[in-house]
């Protein structure tokens, strides 16, 4: 299971939003460039970047996205406000190992579809999920969309892989309900499906490494508030193997 340590941004500051409210961003003062090594350095395979400004169509970190894309030594997965083909192909065009589609593949499905056969192990689906509605809007809309049904209807998609987050789990502590919609998306994946909001602790990973179709975790709040220690995280992602950060 490869884990992706994540650097959420606003305001040019790394955040956490507790409850997914982006009002109160819980700030963590350190340097988003230099973390991001410090997770290459820590041997991870992956970044994931979220920028929460360009969700509201601000560019403020658009220079700071740049910077860790080429500095931290690792390839970046990024989310946060893309729904326009030329905003994705141009992320793509600086350096991005994939960008995140959530609301855009709701809205305009055929675009979505066109831009995975395009830019081949690059489109990642974000499906969110709340009380069994796909979620859009920055968690704000709720679709007419079931995680299944709206999967079902990308069935033949070459997305690079598929983030499946249960809203509920940041109101509630990780439970039975949270591991059951992550196995329920991965069940009728036919792409790799990562896990979001689920880890909070080691054990955590070591159940997600259980369910044998979730090839990923984000994890990021645990990093800060180091309830998760990365390097250990990592050895208990893949047991057995030495991890070495993959330059790019």
């Amino acid at each position: 299971m490869i884990l992706y340590p994540t650097i959420e941004l606003k305001d040019g500051r790394c955040v956490s939003l507790p409850k997914g409210r982006i009002e109160e961003p819980l700030i963590w003062h350190v340097d988003p460039v230099e973390k991001a090594k410090e997770f290459a350095h820590a041997g991870a395979e992956w970044i994931h970047v979220t920028d929460f400004d360009a969700v509201g169509g601000g560019s403020r970190n658009r220079d700071l996205v740049k910077r860790i894309i080429h500095e931290a030594g690792l390839p970046v997965q990024l989310g946060g406000g893309f729904r326009s083909r030329d905003r994705i192909e141009e992320w793509i065009d600086l350096g991005a190992g994939r960008i995140v589609v959530g609301t855009l593949a709701a809205q305009n499905p055929h675009l979505v579809r066109e831009l995975a056969e395009r830019h081949a192990d690059q489109i990642v689906l974000a499906v969110d999920v709340w009380r069994d509605h796909v979620m859009i809007e920055g968690w704000k809309s709720q679709s007419a969309y079931s995680p299944e049904g709206y999967i079902e209807s990308f069935r033949d998609t070459p997305f690079a892989a598929i983030i499946a987050t249960d809203i509920g789990a940041d109101l509630r502590e990780t439970s039975d309900a949270t591991y059951g919609v992550i196995s329920a998306i991965a069940d009728v994946a036919k792409v790799p499906v990562i896990a979001s909001g689920v880890v909070r602790t080691l054990d955590d990973i070591a159940r997600l490494r259980l369910l044998d179709k979730v090839a990923g975790a984000i994890v990021g709040r645990a990093l800060f508030n180091r309830t998760v220690d990365l390097a250990e995280a990592l050895r208990e992602a893949r047991p057995g193997r030495e991890h070495v950060a993959a330059f790019i």
